[in-house]
């Protein structure tokens, strides 16, 4: 391996161990989940053209990606991919040839159908002595496969004395993106459900537009769900998204939560609406998790996904939903030989020695059926073999069970049998165990390890080790959010919780213990997120988001205002990089409408909150001068700058959006908070107030000034990895050039935006972009192809609720110009052309028009 090779001028998107993934998209969506997921909980980078945006990038790009990356993977089934125009090969093949000396694995899914060109570059393939080449199914062996081999690679030829890199960093989650939810991984096989999920698939895939599926809680209902939706993926071009619906607490937020899974951002107080029109032209799945939470809700819900939509909609929860159309699947408990190869396989997770044997067959059998088959209770069960054999823990349940369930006759039988059970393994916990689990009840997602220290409120030792007795008792479960641990709680076990902290009034102070742990987290990260330690917190933060709602509402309620205010703070660069101004600003109208008072920092907080998107989306806002005004003059006294150059922007952008803008006076306040930032070293804050001043010189056409500052915020930018306001800058720029008639440097300035944007998952940076190449093809007189551009750009706002001022668009009059032109006609057939064509085509398309004019530039 050529470990000394010279990076290209095209940067991959951070600088660890990098695996370059060469595949199909759409055929093998869930496989390159599966491999992203494997190389990244090795800490490593996947370097992947993901968003269905880049099928066939310009060559020059992904040879820069291939020039820098460590090891190359091929995935293949039976596409040959897309050849773009003027290539004699696909994309695919071409990866194949330029892919350097490096380490090749190859994984050949078994197919029936294959492209004959595939089968000749497989056939090369398996003739090079460099490559490890071997067959799959699925993705889960995929995974497990693709784990393996980069594992060994690590061991025998990456080292940490030869390498000479830097520490391996945890993988980062792009706080900014939009991209569906998608299907959580199953940490086991399904089993015993062979035939419940052939049933259910044909459902799916045969026509229902909304099935529930029912059960007892424990029963596996969410798991069957998550295989069936894998099962008729290929059913549903547009994609599946997955909605946990027991993290929402109320009715009223049930659509917010659709909308999150959606990827809508910031789409105002009418989600409705917005998910409505997200849906509307899609054939895509969307799996409501736990509905029984939120039931109330489910008329609306159903509605807003179905009505004038082509999506369908699966459903799990313990009751009906009884709305029309509804079809119903009943979930029973598994068979007994099912169960005991369930209770056989989580007692060998357990105790990995464990195995059936003649001499413990009747305990065993005995076992399955004293839980009735209930996979939850099977697990709960098993997890006790650590410390005991199968005749103790058969004496143990015909003793204890019985007498539990005795207290719920008014629950229907496997309900019972669940609620016994998590009695029963409670109760075998010792008290330091058992408190920290009652407290870690209040949780509603899930919790670091961090977290959970706190909530024991004592010595850390023995935290740790109360840790451990709930995760070995299955009662929390572990997994790797990459080189962070996560713990979850399964829902039965977590309502049961609360139930017994509310019946020892105890919640309350469990629910202060954790408001108060999220208050200091938001300290430490506010600190860090002006820092270009930024980057390792966002991840963490969007582990952590529905923790924080559900801290805020918590100090809302209790009228803790500004403690309340001071959660809100310090994240604001979360809540604005992860597209939650919107629900900040609905907090912050809350506490000013709250009852009680609010000391004069809190007011100023929740004055800003409350509105600061109000000065951009209303014409008229003279009601919010004064206010953030008297906002400008509390943070002063305060001695906060921070906040007092963020409402000075925000009174900049407020000043624009008046009937008659006043752009002298929202230059004065850009600079002052530019300064501002500046002395308090915050480079981040220098972006936006730099992009402010970028964005008013070129709105009052200083085209050099503009030039100068969006040209220094790309500098900074990179000095501190912020891609976002890369592309931004970017973005600016070519409409410079644009308006000044340099169109291949325009190119050239939205193809990187269009790169940016899909390396972070920023889909309205792709849509920013896409206008910008319309506006290009329109002045190069192509009007079928600006249409093109137009309608992919339109549809992608339209499903994400992507909405800009129209006094700020950029694109506005030449859209005016060619729709009252004589090209008119051309221009909505490709409208309706790029409304229907797959993204990742459209910008292909874009893509093409930028190459020579990228190199140029770069050189």
């Amino acid at each position: 391996m050529n470990m000394g090779r010279v990076a290209g001028v095209i940067r991959t998107p951070d600088q660890r161990l990098r695996v370059f993934v060469s595949s199909t998209l759409k055929e093998l969506a869930p496989e390159r989940r599966a491999v992203r997921a494997a190389i990244e909980r090795l800490a490593m980078a996947p370097v992947m053209f993901e968003l269905g945006a880049r099928p066939h990038p310009p060559r020059e790009l992904y040879r820069a990606y291939l020039e820098q990356s460590d090891i190359f993977v091929g995935i293949y089934w039976e596409q040959y991919g897309w050849i773009a125009p003027g290539e004699g090969v696909s994309g695919l093949e071409d990866e194949w040839n330029l892919a350097p000396g490096i380490p090749k694995l190859i994984y050949l899914k078994a197919g029936e159908h294959r492209d004959e060109r595939l089968d000749g570059l497989l056939a090369r393939i398996r003739d090079d002595d460099h490559a490890s080449y071997v067959a799959f199914t699925d993705a889960a062996e995929l995974t497990g496969l693709v784990t393996a081999d980069l594992a060994t690679l690590l061991a025998e030829r990456f080292d940490a004395a030869n390498l000479r890199r830097p520490a391996l960093a945890a993988p980062e989650v792009d706080v900014a993106s939009t991209q569906l939810i998608g299907l959580p991984s199953p940490r086991t096989t399904l089993r015993g459900r062979e035939q419940d999920l052939a049933r259910l698939t044909r459902l799916l895939t045969e026509g229902e537009r909304l099935v529930t599926v029912t059960g007892p809680g424990g029963i596996g209902k969410s798991r069957l769900a998550v295989a069936a939706a894998r099962a008729a993926e290929t059913s549903f071009p547009d994609g599946i998204a997955f909605v946990d619906l027991t993290r929402v607490g109320e009715a009223g937020r049930a659509m917010g939560a659709v909308a999150n899974a959606l990827g809508i951002r910031d789409a105002g107080h009418s989600l409705d609406e917005a998910v409505r029109v997200s849906l509307r032209e899609r054939r895509m799945l969307v799996l409501l998790d736990n509905v029984e939470h939120v039931v109330d809700a489910a008329p609306e819900l159903c509605a807003a996904l179905i009505d004038d939509s082509a999506a369908s909609l699966l459903a799990t929860s313990r009751i009906p939903l009884r709305v029309d159309g509804e079809a119903i699947m009943e979930l029973g408990p598994l068979q007994p030989a099912a169960a005991e190869q369930v209770f056989v396989e989580r007692a060998q997770a357990a105790k990995p020695d464990f195995q059936r044997t003649d001499a413990n067959a009747e305990a065993l059998t005995a076992i399955v059926a004293a839980l009735d088959g209930v996979p939850l209770a099977l697990e709960l069960a098993a997890a006790r073999l650590r410390v005991m054999t199968p005749g103790a823990l058969v004496e143990r349940l015909d003793h204890a069970l019985p007498l539990l369930a005795d207290g719920g006759r008014d629950l229907p039988e496997r309900q019972r049998t669940i609620r016994a059970t998590i009695e029963w393994s409670i109760r075998l916990l010792n008290d330091d165990a058992r408190r920290l689990l009652l407290r870690l009840g209040v949780f509603p997602t899930g919790f670091a390890l961090e977290a959970a220290v706190w909530m024991a409120q004592g010595d850390e030792t023995t935290a740790l080790d109360a840790v451990s007795a709930l995760v070995e008792g299955s009662l929390i479960r572990e997994r790797d959010h990459g080189q962070r641990t996560w713990y979850t709680m399964p829902v039965p076990i977590r309502e049961y919780v609360r139930q017994q902290l509310e019946g020892r009034g105890e919640l309350e102070e469990a629910r202060d213990l954790h408001a108060r742990f999220y208050v200091q987290l938001a300290g430490r990260a506010g600190r860090a997120l002006v820092t270009p330690e930024q980057r390792l917190w966002m991840p963490r933060l969007v582990d952590e988001r529905d923790e924080l709602r559900a801290a805020i509402d918590y100090l809302l309620q209790s009228h803790r205002l500004d403690d309340a205010a001071e959660l809100l703070w310090p994240l604001l660069w979360f809540w604005f990089m992860g597209g939650q101004l919107i629900e900040a600003s609905v907090w912050g109208t809350t506490l000013l409408a709250a009852e009680g008072s609010l000391s004069p920092r809190s007011s100023a907080i929740a004055t800003f909150y409350g509105h600061a998107l109000a000065s951009w989306q209303s014409f008229e806002p003279v009601r919010v001068l004064r206010p953030l005004a008297r906002a400008v003059k509390t943070f002063r006294r305060e001695g906060d700058r921070f906040g007092q150059a963020l409402v000075l922007i925000t009174l900049a952008t407020a000043r624009l959006t008046k009937r008659f803008p006043d752009y002298i006076g929202a230059v004065r306040d850009a600079r002052k908070s530019y300064a501002l930032m500046e002395q308090i070293g915050d480079p981040f804050g220098q972006n936006i107030a730099g992009t402010t001043l970028g964005f008013l010189a070129l709105l009052r056409r200083d085209f050099a000034g503009a030039r100068r500052r969006f040209e220094e915020v790309i500098v900074r930018c990179r000095e501190i990895d912020d891609r976002l306001f890369e592309g931004i800058a970017h973005y600016h720029l070519g409409w410079i050039d644009v308006q000044t008639g340099n169109l291949g440097q325009a190119k050239y300035r939205f193809g990187e935006q269009l790169r940016v944007s899909t390396d972070i998952g920023a889909e309205e940076g792709l849509a920013f972009s896409l206008e910008g190449f319309f506006a290009i093809a329109a002045q190069e007189d192509d009007a079928e192809r600006a249409g093109r551009f137009f309608g992919a750009a339109e549809v992608l706002r339209e499903r994400k609720a992507l909405f800009w001022n129209r006094r700020f668009a950029f694109h506005t009059k030449t859209l005016q110009e060619i729709r009252g032109g004589s090209d008119a006609a051309l221009f909505e057939v490709g409208r309706l052309d790029g409304r229907n064509a797959d993204l990742d085509d459209v910008v292909a398309l874009a893509f093409s028009m930028v190459r020579g004019t990228q190199l140029a530039a770069l050189t």
